[in-house]
């Protein structure tokens, strides 16, 4: 019996400190530390919350720079990859067709050496970011879409720039850039 109570004590402790406070500590830590990651990074614009930095969406108009492609829809509750295989056909069919759509879309000739993250989905599905030689193919189309002279332009390319993330740490992955956030900024110009 006295083995029972003393599993019962230690059983209710762990319970608390595992269920109850070490969550709340840990909650209490990223509020402090990381108070905008902490609640999703929301990207707010004038109170009015725009998406997530962390989830890739899907912008319709070809005023705006694209996403990468999705395979989930840019859903991030069923997030993951096609597991297709690097030998599969039926990938090598897929990658070639948002190839082509990809150089019909941004008007650029059919010899373009397209960015691998405008024709390959992420891992997860629903990543944030494009390369910027990806942004930089997508300009001439904003461009044109939006009307822009030669000054406006340049202050597009500027803005590329500026958004424009090195890799994580400095030399974790490649450079690349959010797709809300630069659209979120292509509209202020």
């Amino acid at each position: 019996m006295k083995t029972t109570i003393t599993a019962l004590k230690l059983l209710l402790f762990m319970t608390l400190l595992t269920g109850i406070v070490y969550p709340v500590f840990i909650y209490l830590i990223a509020k402090t530390v990381f108070p905008q990651k902490s609640e999703g990074s929301f990207v707010k614009v004038n109170d009015k919350i725009f998406g997530s930095e962390l989830f890739g969406q899907k912008f319709e108009s070809k005023k705006y720079f694209q996403s990468r492609p999705s395979t989930v829809d840019y859903q991030p509750m069923p997030s993951g990859a096609s597991n297709l295989a690097p030998t599969s056909q039926s990938l090598k069919s897929k990658v070639d067709s948002l190839r082509q759509a990809y150089i019909v879309l941004n008007e650029v000739p059919e010899n373009t050496e397209v960015p691998p993250d405008a024709v390959f989905a992420s891992g997860s599905g629903i990543d944030p970011h494009i390369s910027p030689m990806s942004a930089m193919l997508q300009s001439g189309r904003i461009s044109k879409e939006r009307g822009f002279d030669i000054n406006k332009n340049k202050l597009l390319l500027e803005l590329i720039s500026r958004l424009t993330e090195g890799p994580q740490f400095g030399f974790l992955g490649e450079p690349k850039i959010n797709v809300l956030n630069l659209n979120i900024e292509l509209d202020k110009l």
